[in-house]
């Protein structure tokens, strides 16, 4: 794995987001940030200078917006999914661009994003472009982390803390139950049935919390365990967040990909950027 942001690259407003949102992380980091554009097998006839051209401008906003210096840029010919899916899996964090507002009042992962998330072996960052198609300014809200108690992973967690003490801010955990089917008619008929069973989960989530509190010191974490949808309440706990960190397991389906309910609820509907970091 090289220390270094990738971004991929192709003019589009969602993609000039990302190199943005890629060179703060990249500044913040201290890596070099390496600018990436494929030119489709299919489009192969697109002319070097285009390409040169939209790298050139590219460099030149990331050096704006966060004062990058370290910038390296390169053209493939070759399929995106598998250009930017090997470049992913060489460095520690990849950043790309998700299509515009969609009717469900989330913003569409195209088929290229969703399948480097889906295989990536280092965390993706997914960044939408904001109204107006400019960069905006640069995020200044918390972190927020959905964790699973059932299957939590030490590199979800490391993840989001380390981002919280890079920026110096604050970092939300929160984790979704339901009431078990054994329990809900028992929790019908006696509504303190769930109390407890809430209450029991506050405790184990404040107890995988510890650890990590002390480690990192500086961050002021908060966390809740809530009822409900985990996708739906991670995308309104992320409202104002500067990022949305998400995990996923590696599941092979002969569909194409997958990134599992939650994961997908996130890139599809946050309306901050979202990390999808693999479990495995």
């Amino acid at each position: 794995m090289t220390a270094q942001v990738t971004v991929g690259v192709d003019g589009s407003p969602e993609s000039l987001a990302a190199v943005a949102w890629a060179a703060r992380e990249a500044v913040l980091r201290d890596v070099p940030l390496h600018l990436l554009h494929v030119q489709a097998e299919a489009r192969a006839s697109e002319p070097d200078g285009d390409c040169a051209a939209l790298l050139a401008a590219a460099v030149e906003r990331a050096r704006r917006e966060a004062g990058a210096q370290q910038v390296d840029a390169r053209c493939v010919r070759g399929r995106p999914e598998e250009v930017l899916g090997g470049a992913a899996d060489e460095s520690e964090l990849t950043v790309l661009g998700s299509r515009g507002l969609g009717a469900l009042g989330g913003f569409l992962a195209g088929s290229v994003s969703l399948g480097v998330v889906a295989t990536a072996r280092h965390p993706v960052v997914l960044v939408r472009a904001p109204d107006g198609g400019g960069a905006g300014p640069a995020p200044d809200g918390g972190i927020v982390a959905g964790v699973d108690l059932a299957h939590h992973s030490d590199r979800l967690l490391g993840f989001a803390f380390t981002e919280a003490a890079r920026r110096g801010g604050a970092l939300h955990v929160l984790h979704c139950w339901s009431l078990p089917p054994v329990y809900v008619y028992a929790g019908v008929m006696d509504p303190h049935i769930g109390d407890e069973l809430g209450q029991r989960a506050a405790e184990a989530l404040e107890v995988l919390l510890e650890p990590w509190r002390r480690t990192y010191s500086g961050v002021r974490v908060s966390h809740e365990a809530v009822t409900g949808a985990a996708g739906a309440r991670l995308v309104d706990a992320a409202k104002g967040a500067a990022l949305l960190a998400v995990g996923r397991r590696t599941r092979k389906v002969p569909l194409g990909p997958h990134v599992g309910p939650v994961a997908h609820a996130a890139v599809h509907h946050s309306p901050a950027p979202v990390a999808v970091v693999p479990l495995d």
